[in-house]
């Protein structure tokens, strides 16, 4: 089929393909823990059920020791066809009330933008039916040999790497295609060619034995709070940049960002300026980050006066492409050990440690997908990172050395607001993708 062929196709689809999308909407599969399990299981049956109507007959929960179960399953290609294995995930984030949401997050809802509104109509249901789309667009019979790996527990604490380590037979192919991610800004291709990885720890500080009377002994006694807060801007210099000696930093060479277009994508008040130097490209993608994510203290609600004792702050630091984060958390740990003001002391817990992610681009598999997108979308693709982390994709190539990856979605940046209120998608856009992921394959089975 010629490329038009293919978009007069994938357009006749899409109806059955945003029914589809509306309808795992609408099933609150949240895995995080304390959420009730009947809805992800729920949308795990439902889930599997249209991949098995889709082509993949074989398609099947594998068992895990904890947790929702991955959904796995392969449909046999031409004889010495290459092997690429589809991935996307079908739990969601929890959609808190006071995030702000403008409507129902399980109820998907068109509004006058044109794009669909709900909990995870970008991440990653969007990515579900664009895998679906395209195989409806080769009637379940793609010209190559596909994998289908599906997660449920991407959100939280994930059980796929584990899985992929114990099975990597499984795994084994020429080209991973992970449905998880977007454009910047909608209609404007980008490969995602780089993801940062993700560092985090909790540092409590603790000043006194116990509470003390605020009017009392302050001016002389240390509140632990004011002790945290002093620790915590060490982490950034004046500009914003992170200050952790020993951290990995370096310049994105790719697609860029301007002021103005972040400002409007982050909707970030008048008046507040963005932290850090470089290009805003730089700062997001080549770059650690560093940020207070969690804090323990006495509520405004529970508060009296009192001097603290302790304080705590769970901090998240983002590293770059080609950082060992081993390394990475050893020198933030480091420095929250030595950076304590009057004396106080500080324990560091060390929670996580996540790799970062940099996409081989000089493979048939990437060049074809990047014409691919090129002609899906009818302007040329440019490269861009992601801030976000996969600590799978290593777990991935481990299991299959020498396989390439492709990471692209129709999650755009600008808009869809993953993980946040009033998250969307773009029908327009998981129709371009789903052609881009056509004309990938067809490429892919000509060689």
């Amino acid at each position: 089929m010629s490329a038009d062929d293919v978009r007069s196709q994938v357009q006749a689809l899409m109806p059955g393909v945003i029914a589809d999308l509306e309808e795992l909407i609408a099933i609150p599969s949240i895995s995080f823990p304390g959420y009730d399990q009947e809805p992800v299981l729920a949308m795990a049956e439902r889930t599997l059920e249209k991949f098995r109507d889709a082509g993949f007959a074989d398609a099947r929960f594998m068992d895990v020791p904890s947790g929702y179960p991955p959904i796995y399953g392969e449909i046999a290609g031409p004889e010495g066809a290459p092997v690429v294995v589809l991935y996307a995930h079908y739990d969601v984030q929890p959609a808190i009330e006071s995030q702000g949401w403008t409507s129902d997050p399980w109820t998907p809802t068109r509004k006058a933008d044109g794009r669909i509104y709900g909990r995870g109509a970008s991440d990653d249901k969007s990515g579900l039916v664009t895998h679906l789309g395209m195989m409806r667009a080769f009637d379940g019979r793609p010209p190559v040999t596909l994998r289908l790996i599906l997660e449920g527990m991407e959100e939280t604490e994930s059980n796929l790497e584990a899985f992929v380590e114990a099975h990597p037979e499984l795994f084994r192919c020429d080209l991973f295609v992970i449905c998880d991610m977007g454009n910047i800004r909608v209609g404007d291709p980008v490969m995602t060619t780089a993801l940062r990885g993700d560092v985090s720890c909790i540092v409590k500080v603790s000043t006194l034995e116990h509470p003390l009377h605020s009017g009392v002994f302050g001016g002389a006694a240390p509140d632990a709070t004011m002790a945290l807060a002093r620790l915590l801007t060490t982490l950034q210099d004046d500009a914003g940049d992170v200050a952790v000696e020993g951290v990995t930093a370096g310049p994105w060479e790719g697609a860029d960002l301007s002021e103005d277009d972040f400002r409007a994508m982050a909707d970030m008040l008048p008046g507040v300026g963005l932290v850090g130097t470089g290009t805003v490209a730089d700062r997001l993608w080549a770059k650690p980050s560093i940020n207070a994510i969690g804090l323990d203290t006495t509520s405004i609600a529970d508060s009296s006066n009192v001097i603290h004792p302790t304080a705590s702050a769970k901090i998240s630091m983002r590293i770059v492409p080609g950082s060992d984060p081993k390394k990475e958390l050893a020198a933030l740990v480091a420095h929250l050990e030595s950076h304590a003001p009057w004396g106080a002391r500080v324990e560091v817990t060390p929670m996580k440690a996540a790799p970062p992610y940099r996409v081989r681009t000089d493979g048939p598999g990437y060049a074809a997908a990047r014409e691919a997108m090129a002609e899906a979308f009818g302007r040329p693709c440019d490269e861009a990172g992601s801030g976000g982390s996969i600590p799978l994709l290593q777990t991935l190539e481990d299991a299959a050395p020498g396989a390439e990856f492709v990471l692209w979605g129709p999650e755009d940046t600008a808009q869809a607001r993953i993980h946040a209120s009033d998250e969307s998608v773009d029908p327009e856009e998981i129709e371009r993708m789903i052609v881009a992921q056509v004309l990938l394959l067809t490429r892919l089975a000509q060689g």
